[in-house]
């Protein structure tokens, strides 16, 4: 985790603290929860582009709604914004993932989640749960 560093009013030593709290109060996403948001707002905003896991197989399994990762055997085609897209929209509550049929309201839940959260890193945002 990062830590702020904040002046004292008299200027005294700097002090370290987290800055997540600070973060969540002040309403401000970390750069990780930024990166979040954009690569979400591109899926939904794009996703007659993405096939669900219910378009590949017949299968009635929990991630049958899910949008399919498809295989990549190349680390380069993994960090492509798609990929990564597809990733972080499947580990997306079911509440806020059924809500992309209004963009707005996707949107604005979509941000109360991030700023109820702060992720810093994407390790942390797969592990949330």
């Amino acid at each position: 985790m990062f830590d702020c560093v904040y002046s004292t009013r008299n200027s005294l030593p700097l002090y370290k603290d987290s800055c997540q709290n600070l973060f969540t109060k002040l309403n401000i996403l970390p750069l990780q929860s930024q990166y979040i948001f954009s690569l979400l707002m591109f899926v939904v905003k794009n996703k007659d582009q993405f096939k669900t896991n219910s378009d590949v197989h017949s299968f009635n399994t929990r991630a049958h709604y899910d949008l399919h990762i498809p295989p990549a055997n190349f680390t380069v085609f993994q960090n492509r914004a798609q990929y990564s897209g597809i990733k972080i929209y499947n580990y997306l509550p079911p509440t806020i993932k059924q809500l992309p049929i209004d963009i707005y309201k996707f949107k604005a839940t979509l941000k109360r989640f991030l700023y109820t959260n702060s992720f810093y890193t994407l390790e942390e945002y797969y592990s949330w749960k």
